[in-house]
């Protein structure tokens, strides 16, 4: 990296966007293992 490189920031938009699946995946997940409960009760 040069000094003179400009600062690696992504937008807000895609900072926004990443925080949103982020969020999603961890949703996913979660909903995943209690399904995966639910059904093993059964």
């Amino acid at each position: 990296m040069l000094w003179s490189d400009p600062e690696n920031k992504p937008p807000k938009e895609l900072r926004d966007a990443q925080d949103m699946m982020r969020r999603a995946g961890l949703v996913l997940a979660l909903a995943m293992v209690v399904a995966m409960f639910v059904l093993g009760l059964r």
